[in-house]
């Protein structure tokens, strides 16, 4: 194929998103006859109609569809390319996409990256806090936040956090008049505060294990939330028991506000990994932000050698 062909596929993939040859046009910075001109152009010579024109509409016919969907990515691919390399000559910048749900926005990445960004003063971050299980690519972030068993094989994943675990909570004042839960059948006698997950509009199961035996609760109680600070507000006001990321209540419980139980039934989980498209080169911005976010156990400590003693 000439290689002025590669224009006139690029006129192609911009009309095929567009649906339309003026906006497309307008997003390429020509006139709409002459992208007319390159499709056609195009079609002749691989002798196939590409796109179905009316007065009101262009649409993409099996033959486009089938170009579309195997050159398009090529393209893109070229593109992080192109921008990855010009990211050497200079300072890493632009903006960075993410979206996460709640607890790993606010208790892994804001306190990261708030000590980074100062040093990079032209990148931008923008958190989108999402429990649904948005579609990166189409959506078109830069990078999700997801447990490491949720990820899909086809993207680059990197641990930002080490496996967690769960903590059933509750104040004082809430335990003032009643039993501790000693089994997770005891829940059925308490004051649950409820998460309501938007992926399927149902509550939270509260998951528990301990040995080779595996529980699943359903709670009830006077409060259901769709997000975790006003659970973690509520239980400290004494309206009832929570089942929270033990992150989000440790200082809460290190100063007795909060009081732990059910503690041997609540067992690791697999911790939070940014992820994003394996095919794509991250930018010089992206790639500021994953080493940012990355996890990195700490050294272990070595014992000293015990000191003979003068016989």
């Amino acid at each position: 194929m000439p290689r002025n062909s590669y224009n006139d596929l690029l006129a192609f993939i911009q009309v095929a998103k567009q649906g339309s040859f003026t906006r497309a046009a307008a997003q390429l910075g020509v006139s709409p006859s002459a992208l007319s001109h390159a499709i056609r152009a195009l079609e002749a010579r691989l002798d196939v109609r590409l796109l179905t024109r009316t007065t009101r509409s262009v649409s993409v016919t099996e033959a486009g569809e089938r170009l579309l969907a195997s050159v398009a990515p090529r393209f893109e691919d070229i593109d992080a390319e192109l921008a990855a390399v010009s990211e050497l000559r200079k300072k890493p910048s632009g903006l960075v996409r993410i979206t996460a749900s709640e607890f790993p926005a606010t208790y892994l990445i804001w306190p990261k990256l708030s000590k980074v960004l100062p040093d990079y003063p032209d990148i931008a971050v923008e958190v989108a806090v999402d429990y649904n299980r948005t579609d990166i690519v189409s959506e078109r972030y830069d990078a999700g936040v997801r447990l490491g068993d949720e990820i899909a094989k086809d993207m680059i994943a990197v641990r930002i956090s080490p496996d967690m675990r769960i903590a059933v909570v509750g104040s004082p004042a809430y335990f003032a008049h009643r039993k501790k839960p000693k089994k997770p059948h005891d829940l059925a006698e308490h004051n649950c505060i409820n998460l309501r997950l938007p992926t399927h509009g149902g509550l939270m199961v509260w998951d528990f294990r301990k040995g080779k035996r595996e529980l699943k609760v359903r709670v009830t109680g006077q409060w259901i939330y769709n997000s975790i600070s006003p659970i973690v507000r509520a239980t400290l006001a004494g309206q009832g028991l929570a089942f929270l990321p033990e992150d989000a209540v440790a200082e809460h419980i290190a100063e007795g506000r909060l009081a732990r139980v059910l503690d041997d039934w609540c067992q690791p989980y697999a911790g939070y990994h940014l992820y994003y498209p394996s095919r794509r080169q991250s930018s010089g911005a992206l790639a500021v932000i994953v080493e940012a976010l990355r996890h990195r156990e700490p050294p272990r400590k070595t014992a000293k050698p015990k000191r003979r003693s003068a016989s």
